[in-house]
């Protein structure tokens, strides 16, 4: 009795062992990471066309529902009505101008976010009227969505101007 226990025992392993061996793996997601970063860098160069055309409706189509701008001198703008406050603002002063190419973009392996870092251009009128440009960089998460375009969540601009002097 022992003996046929014994034989259960084994035989019960051997079919769990080579029925675990022969149950087919799940296979990887496709590494789409180089269509994704072309995808990105396409987005991004559009949306700046868009903000040079001052499309300012279409420009902030490109944000996700959820997106935050951390813009110089300004508080945090989360959520897309924040986000379009501070847009249609910038757009509406005088002399203002905004261009950008991205140097940098990469995804993760996941496929659902990526980021784009570049350099910026901006024209605006000092508060005396006089035109000023502003030169800087800028980092920007993107995230996929569930129609597989990519959606701005993240937009952090950064100016190489030296900051102004503390009043007197």
């Amino acid at each position: 009795m022992k003996r046929q226990w014994c034989v259960v025992v084994v035989l019960t392993w051997s079919v769990t062992i080579l029925t675990a061996g022969c149950t087919p793996q799940p296979q990887p997601a496709p590494d789409t990471r180089a269509a994704d970063e072309a995808a990105i860098r396409e987005a991004d160069m559009a949306w700046s066309k868009t903000a040079e055309a001052k499309q300012v409706d279409a420009m902030i189509g490109y944000y996700a529902a959820d997106a935050m701008v951390l813009a110089p001198n300004e508080p945090l703008a989360s959520g897309k009505e924040a986000v379009s406050k501070l847009i249609t603002g910038m757009f509406a002063m005088p002399g203002f101008s905004v261009s950008w190419q991205s140097a940098k973009v990469e995804v993760a392996r996941s496929g659902d976010l990526g980021y784009s870092q570049g350099t910026f251009q901006m024209a605006m009128n000092d508060p005396k009227g006089n035109p000023m440009t502003d030169r800087g960089k800028y980092i920007t998460v993107w995230r996929k969505q569930g129609d597989g375009t990519w959606k701005v969540v993240v937009d952090m601009i950064n100016t190489d101007m030296p900051a102004a002097p503390p009043p007197k």
